[in-house]
């Protein structure tokens, strides 16, 4: 999903100019709501990981003057965004609990910053998540209206390595939504130890490649591109997207390479994802 500066439909008082870091947190502890929100943005933008702004950020996760006509918490979404950006660690028990917010955007922001964290401590809350069993959880307030989150939590499970969690993800590789489905099959190769059964949730995700609608495109190129799946390293630059789309995701596959070579030289997978990257550039 698009990274959105903020979350809030009157922004007349935020100006285009430069902060510093010492505004943005000034500005984050203010009265304007709208200045709150887009310094909440804008620490996780720039990668502010001072110990102050990472405090004010868990202290906005419970805020509940910025509240819009519909029930939703714009401050709150973009500190749950910033937090799993910059990093620390101490912001899990507060993602943790923002996962039981009645607004779906947060809860989305929280299990996506768990999954950039790596701390497994949320998976039981994530796996409840994915159970609807939170209660005050509200549904997405638009089309597909969405009980849950359900790719944003999929894909932590499988990062975090959530093991136990493969019985409740199996179902998702039949959701109505193919970005869930796509979800699940990558939750799903992460999950599943032995390389020859994980490829066939590479294989679906390669397979949606050559879907007719380029939003899927894109996001199966995303999916392949985490999970490092080399066999998808020529469907991945043949498929009909952006090229720089199709870089990241094979960025994706040759950091995976790099990880897995044995000294001093590059292995041939990495050497084959080079090439399809300098051809694409």
């Amino acid at each position: 999903m698009p990274e959105q500066p903020f979350d809030q439909d009157n922004t007349d008082a935020i100006t285009s100019d430069s902060l510093t870091v010492e505004q943005a947190i000034a500005n984050l502890q203010g009265e304007d709501l709208g200045l709150r929100v887009y310094a909440a943005w804008w620490l996780g933008r720039f990668r502010v990981d001072e110990p102050l702004a990472i405090d004010i950020l868990i202290t906005a996760l419970e805020d509940e003057a910025d509240r819009t006509e519909a029930g939703g918490y714009p401050l709150r979404r973009n500190a749950a965004r910033a937090l799993g950006k910059l990093g620390d660690r101490r912001a899990v028990p507060a993602l943790i609990q923002a996962l039981s917010c009645s607004d779906f955007y947060v809860r989305e922001a929280a299990a996506q910053s768990l999954e950039l964290l790596g701390d497994p401590s949320g998976i039981p809350a994530l796996l409840a998540l994915l159970q609807d069993q939170i209660p005050g959880t509200l549904p997405a307030p638009e089309p597909p209206y969405l009980v849950q989150p359900y790719d944003a939590i999929l894909e932590a499970l499988g990062t975090l390595q959530a093991s136990t969690a493969v019985p409740l993800i199996l179902p998702f590789l039949q959701h109505e939504i193919p970005r869930i489905q796509y979800a699940a099959a990558r939750a799903l190769y992460q999950l599943t130890p032995d390389p020859t059964a994980a490829s066939q949730y590479g294989d679906r995700l390669v397979a949606a490649l050559a879907g007719d609608e380029l939003q899927l495109r894109r996001a199966a190129l995303a999916d392949l591109g985490a999970i490092g799946y080399l066999a998808a390293a020529e469907p991945i630059a043949q498929t009909l997207a952006e090229n720089s789309l199709k870089l990241i995701a094979l960025k994706g596959l040759l950091e995976t390479q790099i990880q897995q070579r044995q000294p001093p030289g590059l292995n041939e997978g990495a050497i084959r994802v080079m090439a399809l990257m300098d051809e694409l550039l």
